[in-house]
């Protein structure tokens, strides 16, 4: 009566028991089998790379500084704060307006992304140049300017040397004069890895 009208299944865990030989435990059956498991593939691909010229070094470092520009200001915005710490108190709280005023700005843009005004009038590289030349007359006027040449000069170096070992996150050869390898008929750039899927 309980089952008017409703299709009833066998459960799971009676079909496994009824596949399982009554002899053996149980234990021992379940999840020995190693040929039921499939396992994904485990390619392991280093994300760095010399480049082979200097013209595919200066357009991996043009590529990875407009990809990763908000990380290495940030990089060198952390290394700034840090010096300026112990005893620029006057120059550390300048530093923050500063980087207050260009978020906002930021998040001006995002919360109207349709408007002309803002994006036409204001462009966005101009605006956030003004903020950090502003930033450093301020530091050079509070008498920071020796914090912020040591900042840059600790900082610049390292940007440098990841932008021009990176290699894009899809792993594409982006030397174009390699000898062809990884690079179509028409110069676009072709992934070293390729999807397995694509071929079926």
């Amino acid at each position: 009566m309980a089952s008017n009208g409703a299709i009833q299944r066998p459960s799971a865990t009676t079909r496994s028991a009824s596949m399982v030989d009554p002899g053996e435990p149980i234990s021992s059956t379940i999840g020995t089998n190693w040929n039921d498991f499939k396992f994904a593939e485990f390619k392991l691909v280093c994300p760095f790379k010399i480049p082979s010229s200097p013209e595919a070094a200066i357009l991996r470092i043009i590529r990875n500084l407009n990809h990763f520009a908000l990380y290495y200001t940030h990089f060198v915005w952390i290394i700034l704060f840090i010096s300026l710490i112990p005893k620029r108190k006057v120059s550390l709280i300048l530093l923050v307006i500063m980087t207050y005023v260009g978020s906002l700005f930021l998040l001006l843009l995002r919360a109207v992304p349709s408007s002309n005004i803002v994006h036409k009038i204001l462009d966005k590289r101009v605006v956030l140049s003004v903020i950090v030349v502003a930033s450093m007359v301020e530091l050079v006027l509070t008498h920071a300017g020796i914090h912020l040449l040591v900042s840059l000069a600790g900082s610049l170096p390292v940007v440098l040397v990841h932008a021009v070992l990176w290699v894009r996150e899809d792993f594409s050869v982006e030397e174009k004069s390699s000898g062809g390898v990884g690079v179509g008929p028409s110069g676009e750039l072709l992934p070293l890895v390729q999807d397995s899927s694509a071929g079926v």
